[in-house]
């Protein structure tokens, strides 16, 4: 994590240095001229970005990935095509196939999944006990 927070200071600082060229060099070879104060607000703008990003992709690397079926036992969903007992179920915007521990359940009912057999999720309704 400290080499990320290295590399990640030096870049920025390479970056800032890069916008103050062009801003006090480049710009005015093209007649286009931004006083001091703007470009110390480009630069502080900049580099809340950059710490912003930075903070966003510490958090990106330290989730936990999610994989498995047995991770999404508790998850909810909606059913697709009626569980009767079999069908089809959308559970964090993907389909699966299931199947109903209690019943028949129609489509549009929400539903919760309770567990897994091959690659086909077991669900019921919630608050229906095992």
């Amino acid at each position: 994590m400290k080499v990320r927070l290295v590399f990640a200071v030096i870049s920025t600082l390479l970056e800032e240095a890069a916008l103050v060229v062009v801003v006090l060099w480049g710009l005015p070879q093209l007649g286009i001229e931004i006083p001091i104060p703007g470009l110390i607000v480009l630069m502080v703008v900049w580099g809340g970005f950059a710490v912003f990003t930075y903070r966003m992709g510490s958090r990106a690397l330290k989730r936990k990935p999610v994989i498995g079926l047995p991770i999404m036992v508790g998850s909810r969903g909606k059913v697709v095509r009626q569980l009767a007992p079999d069908g089809i179920v959308r559970i964090k915007s993907e389909l699966w196939e299931a199947k109903s521990t209690h019943g028949d359940i129609d489509a549009g009912e929400e539903i919760i999944v309770v567990g897994h057999d091959g690659l086909k999720v077991t669900v019921s309704r919630p608050g229906v006990q095992e």
